[in-house]
């Protein structure tokens, strides 16, 4: 993805990783205004305060960039889940039309701030391009800068300037009526398991009527009350997941009941392929038990009355759930199975994962066409000739929708699988834009002019001891004419650092995802591990290194 979209927001380049304590490149162009001008009078009167920090959803776009600030995750595993995507051209830089040159690299000194990979940036709409120096003859080609970004050392600090602000609240995952928090888990009730609630007292009712006609309406009151107590029996079963995801130390999101039975969202996968074998058996197995409950329960219960018809329904109820995610297809507990089995065989979980993804959608084909000639045959006790055209439509409508169900979740299990496939490739030091820190009252275009000077990308605002304060918006520069930037400080456009917006240069994959997802920006100060400021990280990058890594093959 190499288009600004007409929002500001520079496109990247294409970096390579760089080693552990090696300085990522400088940008290929300058980043900001070459052709700042006067450096313009300093502010002496009181300056006005910082934005806050963002607090925007992971979801929501960011309004001054056009691009969400934060990469995309997946979903009940997030993670949700990967190197730098970029254009192969250059154009030219936004605000001023700059057009990049070409310069010779040189070593850095030991020590100095910087940042990954070229970049490229658009000029806004509406601005003329014109060129920052003498005209040039050759073509615009790239360029690699080496070296630093300043030659003093600055490092971050961990405490947040004296100032003491309210912990972030994590948003609620959120997914309908939330129930309760068992084990710290919030489960929640869909809006579907309404209908499905009134399908199960009318399905069941009309089945009581037969049984136990002397019951009349109150019928329906026991078919409802069979419905909560067999969805309270589907909650035990995922419990049983949540219990061991929560035992082998796997972060669990929610669980939610819906029309079709529960799902617990479970964060990361398994380590090995046994835990994965026993984190997808247990639920079956909570199923069985509760089976052969209600069974111990019916046998001193009189057969013909409301007890023992809601327990042998019960009973049934909860085999079928049982022998239904014991099939062995993705996304049942059976496919989880499955996919621990060749994993263990293979030694790669991708493998597993193919494999009983395809057996998944196999399953489904067969649930399609299988399920409505299995319930017209005499093998569930149906004669044909009783069985009416409402029967035959009904069974093809659940066959359908099961079918959808098993065929969906397996396509997103291959996605999922593919996505962790690739979330390494997700490096918070491959990604980290150079950067250059400045005081506070520092006028704009100076600050500019300084880094353009080194091919700097991003702007740190530092205090007199070099600690850093902010961080300078990008999309609030490229939104500043040219001829106000003399006149306008950095401090101005700046975002005040909260702690969540310091990030390790360490990070990568699933650990950089769920660092920005915790708290969203635009923008992150990537520091070493000694403190040292690393650079400036920014989301749409990431965002864009994302969807690159996920649109290659696996």
């Amino acid at each position: 993805m190499d288009e600004s979209g007409g929002s500001g927001q520079p496109r990247s380049g294409t970096g390579k990783a760089a080693e552990h304590h090696e300085r990522p490149p400088a940008s290929a162009g300058p980043a900001f205004d070459a052709h700042p001008g006067p450096a313009g009078p300093e502010t002496t009167g009181p300056k006005p305060a910082a934005p806050g920090h963002d607090t925007r959803t992971a979801t929501q776009p960011d309004a001054d960039t056009g691009t969400r600030p934060e990469p995309p995750a997946p979903d009940g595993h997030t993670t949700t889940a990967r190197n730098r995507p970029g254009p192969d051209t250059d154009s030219a830089t936004p605000g001023t039309g700059t057009t990049p040159g070409t310069e010779t690299p040189h070593d850095p000194p030991a020590k100095t701030p910087a940042t990954t990979g070229p970049a490229e940036e658009t000029t806004p709409p509406g601005e003329p391009s014109r060129p920052s120096g003498p005209p040039d003859d050759h073509d615009d080609h790239d360029e690699t800068h080496e070296g630093p970004a300043t030659t003093h050392r600055t490092h971050a600090r961990t405490e947040d300037n004296g100032k003491s602000r309210p912990p972030r609240r994590t948003k609620e995952p959120g997914g309908g009526l939330l129930m309760g928090r068992p084990f710290g888990v919030p489960v929640y009730v869909a809006p579907s398991w309404f209908l499905v609630a009134a399908l199960i007292t009318w399905v069941f009712g009309g089945q009581l009527d037969r049984v136990l006609p002397d019951l009349g309406a109150a019928r329906y009151l026991v078919s409802l009350f069979f419905a909560v107590a067999f969805y309270a029996s589907v909650l035990v079963h995922e419990l049983a997941h949540t219990v061991a995801a929560l035992r082998f130390k796997l972060p669990v999101r929610r669980i939610q009941l819906q029309f079709f039975g529960g799902v617990s969202e479970i964060e990361k996968e398994a380590e090995t392929p046994g835990r994965e074998f026993v984190l997808a058996f247990v639920g079956p197995l909570l199923s069985l038990v509760l089976a052969g409950l209600f069974y111990l329960a019916m046998l001193p219960v009189e057969p013909g009355t409301v007890p023992g018809v809601l327990l042998a329904g019960l009973m049934v109820s909860n085999l079928i759930v049982a022998a239904f995610n014991l099939l062995p297809g993705l996304p049942l507990d059976g496919g989880r199975m499955l996919r621990a089995v060749v994993w263990k065989i293979t030694g790669r979980a991708m493998s597993g994962t193919i494999a009983a993804a395809w057996v998944g959608r196999a399953l489904a084909v067969s649930v399609l066409i299988g399920l409505p000639l299995l319930t017209q045959s005499e093998t569930l006790g149906a004669a044909p000739e009783n069985t009416g055209g409402m029967d035959t439509i009904t069974d093809a409508l659940l066959a359908a929708i099961l079918a959808a169900i098993i065929w969906t979740g397996a396509g997103n299990s291959l996605r999922m699988a593919r996505l962790r496939e690739h979330l390494p490739e997700l490096r918070a030091r491959s990604l980290t834009r150079r950067a250059v820190p400045v005081e506070t009252g520092t006028p704009l275009s100076e600050a500019l002019r300084r880094a353009n000077a080194v091919g700097a990308r991003a702007l740190v605002v530092v205090d007199t001891d070099g600690e850093p304060l902010s961080l300078v918006r990008e999309a609030a520069i490229v939104g500043v004419p040219e001829h106000r930037r003399p006149w306008v400080t950095v401090s101005n456009l700046a975002q005040d650092l909260t702690d969540g917006m310091r990030v390790s240069a360490e990070l990568a994959g699933e650990d950089l995802l769920d660092a920005l997802r915790a708290s969203p920006a635009t923008e992150y100060l990537v520091v070493e591990d000694t403190g040292e400021i690393y650079g400036v990280l920014s989301a749409a990058d990431v965002e864009r290194a994302f969807v690159k890594a996920m649109a290659r093959p696996s």
